[in-house]
């Protein structure tokens, strides 16, 4: 006789906290809330294993909760980086979305294969989930006194393995991790692309080029810019002199170059400097550029 036709009571739990979890990371205002960090290591580190396990392995008897626990938490470590791996040869990428969504897809997936899987077994090999009866088997497996030395040694590394597991998870959530310190700066062309630079100028007459600072300094920086002919600096505007950027501030502006000599081969600088270092530039462009006293006939 098959199975009980019911959904399983443990496949509906995993499916319940799968839309929580989904409800607390992709939803403006909830997803900065500490419930989306509590729902969130069980999603990553459990559940889709555990669902992987009850479909693969659909009886009661084919193996003990402490099996299963561990199988599960080992199989969500592999699953979770298997699929990373996967988005990042897609158009979605690895980003936060396409992550959510593609483990509630798998998780919610196998619990189906579970129930599918338990309602063709015989009823009384149906794997039956009471809590109590879980807590019970697992205590039972874990305080039972190992038989050899190997035993305990492996009873030893398996518990350890978990708390760092946990432990790792939990600290990589909560404590906001800190990247390089750096600043972008660069210089685009009259079009906004990094291309068609003007290099051929006319004495008196004046091009243009868009000037652009990033500060990922994770702190407010006090910017100095300066550009150079030939080591000689060149008159800015008193808004593209001296630049104050929060940490992620992005600032853009147009600058018009007017050369005030002619020559052939010469070097345009684009010197920024920070707060902490006044004489040498911290971040250092340049272009090579022609200055003709007038336009060349075509």
């Amino acid at each position: 006789m098959a199975g009980n036709k019911r959904f399983p009571l443990d496949m509906l739990l995993v499916a319940g906290l799968v839309l929580l979890t989904d409800i607390f990371v992709l939803t403006p205002g909830l997803n900065g809330s500490f419930i989306r960090v509590v729902l969130g290591m069980p999603m990553v580190l459990f559940l889709p294993g555990y669902t992987l396990v009850a479909a693969l392995f659909p009886g009661k008897e084919d193996l003990d909760w402490i099996e299963r626990v561990v199988l599960s938490l080992g199989l969500s470590i592999a699953v979770v980086p298997m699929m990373g791996l996967w988005l990042n040869y897609t158009a979605w990428g690895i980003r936060l979305m396409p992550i959510i969504v593609s483990l509630s897809v798998f998780t919610l997936l196998m619990c189906g294969a579970a129930y599918y899987r338990r309602r063709n077994l015989p009823g009384e090999e149906v794997l039956a989930v009471s809590f109590r009866a879980v807590a019970l088997d697992l205590k039972d497996e874990i305080l039972k006194k190992p038989e050899t030395t190997v035993e305990k040694i492996l009873m030893v590394l398996m518990v350890f393995s978990i708390l760092a597991s946990l432990g790792t998870l939990t600290y990589a959530a909560v404590v906001p991790k800190e990247y390089e310190h750096f600043t972008e700066f660069y210089i685009l062309g009259p079009g906004g692309m990094a291309s068609n630079y003007p290099t051929e100028y006319v004495l008196g007459e004046d091009e243009t080029v868009i000037v652009g600072i990033v500060n990922h300094e994770y702190r407010t920086v006090n910017y100095a810019m300066d550009v150079r002919l030939e080591n000689r600096s060149l008159d800015l505007p008193e808004n593209m002199k001296y630049i104050n950027l929060a940490h992620n501030e992005t600032w853009e502006d147009t600058l018009e170059i007017t050369p005030p000599f002619e020559g052939t081969d010469m070097k345009l600088d684009f010197l920024l400097f920070n707060d902490t270092e006044k004489e040498v530039p911290y971040r250092e462009l340049r272009l090579w550029i022609n200055v003709s006293e007038k336009a060349e006939e075509a």
